[in-house]
């Protein structure tokens, strides 16, 4: 089966435009609204934090390491501390300097620095490795969910905002699980060891020291609700920007055809100044918490030295202890500040999961039944029964089709744009699901038939190929494990791409590149008509799929086509009748409803809608068609 990209061409509803002018939510309902704020930020915490559930013993032991770490970063002031007050005593007193007792505070000092050093590099190292399979979970749970979501998923969301979730949203959860966790741990630990410490050398000083508190969260209090909004802002403003890149790159050509750089230009950097205002304002707004944090700290810096000083002056406590101290109070105001800033990443984390989250909740296509069966030989007898179906429900777009095509038969659909042509194929693969009425083949039901059955029975060639970041020889074989390079190269030779491909410096090992576009749209259709051919399918799908090639290599594909399509049920969409005059059966389509059905000859004959559509193309007359 040839997997051609398929993009509905007239009946999909359209997205609504978005603040650049381009294209925003839509179906798949995840572009208006979202990044003004976290919907439920306890429920996606927790959310998040269940990702965590399967890691427990391994994030039991970070936590273990990261308090022992902690632990001995606290105790080292207060070793040193003693290290001091022995000089101290030893220049002051008669005694002299205690050598050896010194030394052996200076080597407790170092064991108690190496272990600290040791334990911060375990946790670091185990936690990279438990943060990055989550995110590896998170990544295969989106990528299995995408290959469940139904086709009206994508055409409702815009690619760039798609790529922004699963890239830059993601890429956030990971950064904050790896840091953060470990940080606030860290700090946790860190706020509540200096505490014991500090009332351990003196309840005093540590009474001044606490007065700042109540400060010092009123500030953390305030910032964090003020840069929240701004932290989810930057993240919306970021997909939109990651859009009009991704749909202004891909469409570059028609930008430049239609002289709209200028206008593509400042779409862009109205979404650039939109995101300056709102990045700046998030990292600048988090950015002011430290220095505030450290005023704060410094008054009661102040505060503990002056006090302190009396008490060292007085012998309450020894020198050591001050200069301890003096430390805690300084490793006090950091951990407060780092979970503040802590607080403001998680507030942007929280937000990319809610996003990452919206797509994991989409709702999946139907699942196969569970008896359902297969067709192993397919015939191709396809019947429509009373196929009811619309994009919108407000907007009814097929009522009561009924459509029986025979094994072998050749079915012409046409008609103008917005008829409905393609939606037929669309509801024939179940890429949507009907609302009324059946679709058989071989007088099975589709929906009883397995998805993987029933997708296998088509090739399709489409008028928009889709080629992949590979060789000639892999797109050609794309979806056939067992293709021989003799399999290949005959496939090519029926499409006539044989002897462009071997005009290529490097034949059929040409790599094309991510978008296409070091072929001609031509050899593009050629390469995607030869999959087709390799793939030899019961039923083919042809949307114009000769509409990219010269009148020439029109006629030979034609030709090709034909020979292919002999004893297959084939289903062609055309806007240029020439090329299904032949055709056993033409259906003509207007706005959803099949008016006329019938061979060329018997078409002209009733001299309606197609016979109309015929003479405006090749008799020079007039259209009646409004």
């Amino acid at each position: 089966m040839s997997t051609n990209n398929r993009k509905p061409t007239e009946t999909p509803p359209p997205r609504p435009m978005g603040p650049r002018g381009g294209r925003g939510s839509g179906p798949g309902g995840l572009g208006a609204g979202v990044g003004d704020k976290a919907k439920n930020f306890a429920k996606s915490s927790r959310r998040l934090l269940g990702y965590m559930a399967n890691h427990k013993i391994t994030l039991i032991f970070v936590i273990l390491t990261a308090i022992a770490a902690t632990v001995f970063s606290i105790v080292a002031p207060k070793v040193m501390g003693q290290a001091t007050t022995k000089i101290y005593e030893g220049i002051m007193g008669q005694g002299g300097l205690d050598y050896a007792g010194i030394a052996n505070i200076l080597v407790t000092l170092t064991i108690l620095y190496i272990f600290g050093s040791v334990f911060t590099f375990i946790q670091g190292f185990v936690m990279a490795g438990v943060s990055q399979r989550i995110i590896y979970d998170m990544r295969e749970q989106i990528n299995a969910k995408m290959s469940k979501l139904p086709m009206k998923f994508y055409d409702g969301m815009p690619h760039g905002e798609l790529l922004s979730r699963v890239t830059n949203d993601i890429d956030s959860i990971s950064n904050t699980l790896q840091q953060s966790i470990t940080q606030v741990i860290t700090a946790v630990v860190t706020i509540v060891g200096v505490i014991v410490m500090m009332l351990s050398i003196n309840a005093w000083l540590t009474l001044i020291t606490a007065i700042t508190l109540p400060l010092s969260f009123v500030i953390v209090r305030k910032i964090v609700k003020k840069s929240q909004g701004y932290f989810i802002a930057q993240q919306k403003e970021l997909g939109q920007m990651n859009g009009h890149v991704e749909e202004v790159f891909s469409g570059h050509n028609i930008v430049k055809a239609y002289g709209l750089e200028d206008k593509v230009t400042n779409e862009f950097d109205a979404i650039n100044a939109k995101l300056y205002e709102s990045a700046w304002k998030s990292q600048f707004i988090s950015g002011i918490m430290m220095p505030l944090m450290q005023l704060v700290g410094n008054i009661g810096y102040v505060g503990v030295c002056v006090v302190g000083g009396i008490f060292v002056t007085n012998g309450q406590i020894t020198i050591g202890d001050m200069q301890a101290f003096i430390q805690y109070v300084r490793n006090f105001t950091r951990p407060i500040a780092d979970t503040a800033n802590i607080a403001n990443i998680l507030q942007s984390t929280i937000a990319s999961a809610e996003r990452v989250f919206e797509i994991l909740d989409q709702e999946e296509e139907l699942p196969d039944k569970a008896d359902a069966v297969e067709i192993d030989v397919p015939k191709g007898d396809v019947d429509f029964a009373g196929v009811g179906f619309s994009y919108d429900p407000k907007t009814p777009l097929i009522n009561n089709m009924n459509i029986q095509a025979h094994a072998g038969d050749t079915i012409a659909i046409v008609g103008p744009t917005g008829a409905g042509k393609t939606t037929i194929v669309n509801l024939l693969m179940r890429f949507y699901e009907i609302q009324g009425g059946s679709i058989s083949i071989d007088g099975i039901d589709i929906r009883d038939l397995k998805r993987t059955n029933l997708r296998k029975m088509f090739g399709m060639v489409l008028q928009d190929t889709w080629l992949f970041n590979g060789t000639i020889k892999e797109n050609i074989a794309y979806g056939i494990n067992n293709a021989t390079d003799e399999d290949i190269i005959n496939a090519a030779k029926t499409a006539h791409a044989d002897h462009f491909i071997r005009t290529l410096p490097h034949g059929y090992d040409t790599v094309i590149n991510e978008e296409a576009n070091n072929l001609s749209l031509g050899q593009n259709q050629l390469l995607t008509i030869a999959r087709a051919i390799l793939a030899n399918p019961d039923v083919l799908i042809l949307d114009e799929a000769t509409s990219n090639v010269d009148t020439r290599t029109e006629l030979l594909i034609q030709k090709a086509m034909n020979e292919l399509m002999k004893g297959r049920t084939s289903f062609v969409i055309a806007h240029r009748l020439s090329t299904i005059k032949d055709a056993d059966v033409i259906l003509v389509m207007n706005h959803g409803t099949l008016i006329e059905q019938g061979t060329h000859e018997q078409l002209l004959e009733q001299n309606g809608f197609y016979a109309d559509l015929y003479n405006s193309q090749f008799t020079g007359k007039k259209s009646k068609i409004a």
